[in-house]
């Protein structure tokens, strides 16, 4: 059964309310003005771009560098994006091999371009080239004022991979990639060939006499390796770089104020380039 509570205290006894729960009027608005006048009065800590450059780590976006003397043009990189804005132009020639016979024929780059102005960063092209001509290069300075200007070709592409920082050390507890863990694995023993069974009848003594002994290890370590076919005319061999060529070059890109990460890889380019054509007479 209901109680009636004016009925026990009164028709003219005043009612006491409830304690509100809500603070003073303005609290949060002193709040937020301290915290404006806390970091008002505090040291800025916004970087002075662009006279500090800032230090961006190893996996920024930022642009996509490319590896020439990577790409084989399998235009696998061009078929996976999503926007086509990879452009590859190349042509074929036949080398004739130096031991006679059939012809060998190559593929040569003569145009490597990506549109940056429809690319979206996905990163698809890095991730399914087969030979590791692309990557992640963490430059971001490459605006242009007309947007026509935004295709790169891949003599800038090439310089944006002297900007490319090596990948961060794994973090405690991370499995290592497969190949490292194969490379660290002691080398296996090789498997021994199988023994060949003697043969049975009368033969078997004539025919055991006809093989050769097996020879033991160390007489097979000594002996001179068979030497390696000959390099077909054409294929490009690796060089050590013109030291003359690499000097000149680096002081040339240095007195223009080229950084200098960038300056040692074209002076390289131009040492490599220098020292193949010196080698193909």
């Amino acid at each position: 059964m209901a109680i009636d509570t004016e009925q026990e205290v009164g028709p003219g006894a005043a009612r006491t309310p409830a304690p509100s729960k809500r603070g003073l009027p303005g609290i949060g608005l002193l709040k937020g003005l301290g915290i404006t006048l806390k970091h008002l009065l505090s040291r800025s800590i916004t970087q002075q771009y662009p006279d500090e450059k800032p230090n961006l780590p190893a996996r920024t976006r930022g642009v996509i560098a490319l590896k020439e003397a990577n790409c084989t043009v399998c235009y696998m990189c061009s078929r996976e994006c999503p926007d086509w804005c990879i452009y590859i132009d190349a042509h074929k020639e036949t080398h004739e091999p130096a031991g006679g016979g059939r012809g060998r024929s190559v593929k040569v780059l003569d145009r490597f371009a990506i549109d940056y102005a429809l690319c979206m960063y996905c990163g698809i092209c890095v991730e399914v080239c087969p030979f590791d001509a692309l990557f992640w290069s963490p430059e971001f300075e490459y605006a242009e004022y007309d947007i026509l200007e935004m295709t790169h070709e891949k003599e800038r592409l090439e310089e944006w991979t002297y900007l490319v920082k090596p990948p961060p050390e794994l973090e405690v507890g991370a499995e290592p990639p497969e190949e490292e863990v194969v490379a660290k694995a002691p080398d296996a023993t090789p498997a021994q060939a199988p023994r060949a069974q003697a043969p049975a009848g009368p033969e078997a003594g004539t025919q055991a006499a006809a093989q050769p002994a097996p020879q033991p290890a160390a007489a097979t370590a000594g002996a001179p390796e068979e030497t390696a076919p000959a390099r077909p005319a054409g294929e490009r061999h690796e060089v050590e770089p013109e030291q003359e060529t690499f000097d000149r070059v680096l002081q040339d890109e240095l007195g223009k104020g080229t950084d200098r990460r960038v300056a040692e890889g074209r002076a390289k380019a131009a040492a490599i380039r220098a020292a193949r054509k010196k080698a193909e007479g």
